[in-house]
This record gives C-alpha cells, structure tokens and sequence, in this order.
C-alpha cells in the first residue's frame, strides 16, 4: 500500500501538534514567568502577565484560576502599599494647606486656595507675581500691577546672574489680561494659565534663596524685586499642587483596585 508524500506530511503535523505543549502547559509557563516577575518587584508587569493566561489560553481552567487567585493577592498588597501612601501624602497635603486659606465663593466652581501673605488685604496695593492653586491642585500664576500709568503688559521675566525664565504672551483684549481703573491708579492683572507660565513657577520654586527680579513686558518695561514671601508662596502653592494631585491619582488607583477585588471603598 502506496502512501502519498502529501498525506505523510499532513500525519506528521497532526502528530506533532497533538503531541505539543497544552494550554495548561503554556499557562503554568506564564504564571511562572508572573512570579519570577514579582520577587523582582516588577508587579505591573507580572500583573499584565496573569491578566492574559484566560484570554490566550481559554481551555486552561485550572491555570486560569490559579492565575486570578494570585492577582487577587497581588492586588491586595498593591492597594495596602497605596493605601499607606495615600495616608503619608494626606499628612503631607495638611501641613501645606496650614499656609494657605481655603475658600469657596459663590463664583468659584473650586475651592481656591490663597497663601496667607497674599491676601486681597496684603497685595491690592502693590505690584507683584501671585500664584493661583484650586482644590483640585491645578495651579497658575499671574503678575499684578500698580501705578500711575498704564503698562498695557502682555508678559513677564524673571531673572538673576544670567538665569531667567519667560513666560509666553497674553495679548491685550483677551480674557486673561485684565485692566481696571480708579481716580489715578491703574491695574493690570495677566494670568498664565495652563501652562502658559512657561517654566516661571518652577524657576521661582527652585531659587527662592536668589534675589530674583521680574520685569512686566508691554509697552513700558515695569522691574521689581521679589519678596521673598511671594517666593514662598509660589513654592508652597507648587507643593501643595503636586501633593493634591498625587493624592487624588492614589485615591482613583485605591478605588480601581478595589473595584477589581470586589472590596468597597
């Protein structure tokens, strides 16, 4: 009896690919893989390596179950550590708020934080750089004048010894750059928002010990010497900013973790 080359091949496949490793095989692999992952601290990937063993291996029950019992403890130990974390960045987060005075107006959709030494009552009377932070730990910063004449300002530059940073351009006419007057005052206010600071917060913050000057760019150049509390304020406000949004990406990760292991938070 003749047997065609076609149909040997064909018969070697078959007997190789039911002789090959199972699914349960190649799951044990993978949660091997997981666990070498995790004694080397590595769990998002050990994570992401138990999550596919039922999507890639869907007839390997007992390894898929093995599997979602360790990403249950896996995940338990991830949201204790966020857990202490959160309690370490809530302490952190009171402390800095104790520079600050929170409050709510009936225009505000935040609660917005201001630094005690700039205060309505402390600064509407001076030229000077304010920093802006709400509840949620989104932070700007604007630079105030007053005087005589008009500035018609459109940015700022804070410098000292050759190191300056700059913020970009607010045009006159749009809606953060204002102007307002009064018998012989003038005052303009421009607020960098969502970015447009440029890098001016983190200048401020990491050189609070420098004697920094600032210039109100516009049509008239306007230079002033920073306090050194409106220094401080622009570095706290920078903390507490970071802190505020460290916390909240820790309370949704907490809650996303605990929506995963069915515990309610």
């Amino acid at each position: 009896m003749k047997i065609s080359v076609q149909y040997l091949v064909l018969l070697v496949l078959i007997i190789f690919v039911s002789c090959g490793p199972s699914d349960e095989d190649k799951a044990r692999v993978k949660i091997d893989l997981a666990k070498n992952l995790l004694a080397k601290n590595d769990t998002a990937e050990a994570i992401r390596q138990l999550d596919s063993i039922p999507k890639l291996y869907p007839e390997a029950m007992y390894s898929a179950n093995a599997a979602k019992n360790l990403l249950q403890e896996v995940r338990f130990e991830v949201m204790q550590r966020k857990e202490a974390e959160l309690d370490s960045v809530e302490v952190q987060v009171a402390e800095l708020e104790k520079s600050f005075v929170k409050e709510k107006t009936e225009f505000d959709r935040y609660s917005q934080y201001t630094h005690k030494r700039q205060t309505f009552t402390r600064a509407w009377d001076r030229s000077y750089i304010q920093v802006h932070l709400d509840e949620r730990g989104e932070l700007y910063l604007s630079s105030n004048y007053h005087g005589e004449n008009w500035l018609n300002h459109t940015g700022l530059r804070v410098y000292d010894s050759g190191d300056d940073a700059k913020t970009d351009t607010i045009p006159i006419g749009s809606v953060d750059n204002h102007r307002s007057d009064f018998m012989e005052a003038k005052w303009e206010k421009v607020s960098y928002r969502n970015g447009k600071d440029n890098g001016v917060i983190e200048f401020i913050a990491n050189n609070v010990d420098r004697n920094l000057k600032a210039v109100f760019l516009g049509n008239e150049y306007y230079y002033i010497i920073l306090e050194t509390y409106d220094k401080e304020a622009v570095r706290d406000a920078l903390a507490l900013s970071k802190a505020i949004k460290k916390r909240n990406k820790l309370q949704q990760e907490i809650k996303a973790l605990g929506q995963k292991i069915n515990i309610q938070q």
